[in-house]
């Protein structure tokens, strides 16, 4: 009989991993165990998962650097649930014989809806006026329709299109722009394609759906506030350093702009006394916009697959390296 083989899932915010699937299908020589915790402390994350053989990791939550891997001489294999991870160092683990695998990616349009979302509660001042009601005030604040009002979309790829949709549905002049964006592609999803300074100078609302690349990092700071209308408002359900966190705050807290919706942050989680939570014309949620009950079977379940496939001495899906467009 094998010796057991333990299966540490990290990131597992909501505690839902053991539930959603059966890891059991794995064999009763294996232990998954669920973290519902972060662990961001390189000593404290050493001592945790000292004993795990196998990690599961969600997206980017977690870092495993050279000098985690090092610190754990029993870990031979690492599943990350995405198309991509900047957070694993992967030639530091190929260089210890621990290949590192994706999940299959499967485009969802859950995190175009959360979007969506983050749009009407900022239009509509859903988060606001509910926190009032509950504190005993009655419409402290007046909204505005989205009907004839433009908005941009930086990025049109799956989620960015689906955006686009969105905004047509709802009677939105609809304007996109990215550095390889096509006019062709931009009628093709309903919207007109524009440069960045005139999707920046005319758009009510703004939404971004670009990868975090060196060239999309900070692509949003001053300058690019500046040109805006101080009544816009801002959407990132991408990444967080896409957009310039501290140009952001000025921003937002200077009335450059009118308010912001985030989903997406530097530093994740976002720490307790961050002052973004102190700003009060924004609309922020714990980066949502992927986990859904949908999505994440379908991650989990992909990671079953992929365990099995490596215990059979044939890993799939390992990657070989984040590379830069």
């Amino acid at each position: 009989m094998r010796a057991l083989l333990r299966v540490a899932i990290l990131d597992d915010y909501p505690g839902v991993a053991l539930a959603l699937v059966d890891w059991n299908r794995l064999g009763d020589d294996v232990e998954a165990v669920s973290f519902s915790r972060h662990v961001a402390d390189i000593d404290e994350a050493a001592r945790l998962l000292a004993d795990f053989d196998v990690f599961v990791l969600m997206r980017e939550r977690m870092d495993v650097p050279a000098a985690l891997l090092e610190r754990l001489p029993r870990l031979k294999y690492i599943v990350v649930t995405g198309s991509h991870t900047r957070s694993v160092d992967v030639a530091a683990a190929r260089a210890r014989g621990v290949p590192v695998s994706l999940t299959v990616s499967t485009v969802s349009v859950s995190a175009a809806e959360h979007a969506w979302a983050l749009v009407m509660a900022l239009a509509k001042n859903i988060v606001i006026e509910d926190r009032n009601m509950r504190e005993g005030r009655w419409m402290t604040e007046i909204g505005f329709r989205l009907e004839g009002r433009t908005l941009g979309v930086l990025g049109l790829g799956a989620l960015g299109a689906a955006v686009a949709r969105y905004g047509n549905a709802f009677g939105m002049k609809v304007i996109a722009w990215s550095a390889n964006l096509t006019r062709a592609r931009a009628e093709e999803c309903g919207a007109t394609l524009a440069s960045k300074e005139e999707l920046l100078r005319t758009s009510d609302v703004i939404s971004i759906h670009l990868k975090l690349s060196p060239r999309t990092h900070g692509l949003i700071g001053a300058a690019e506030f500046a040109m805006m209308k101080k009544t816009a408002v801002l959407v990132n359900t991408s990444r967080g350093p896409i957009v310039d966190e501290a140009a952001l705050m000025t921003a937002l807290t200077t009335g450059q702009i009118l308010r912001a919706g985030l989903d997406v942050y530097d530093h994740e989680p976002l720490p307790a006394d961050h002052p973004l939570r102190k700003i009060p014309n924004t609309v922020l949620s714990p980066h949502t916009g992927f986990t859904v009950e949908e999505g994440l079977r379908g991650y989990y379940n992909d990671a079953i697959r992929l365990i099995a496939a490596w215990r059979a001495g044939k890993p799939e899906n390992v990657y070989a390296g984040f590379a830069s467009p």
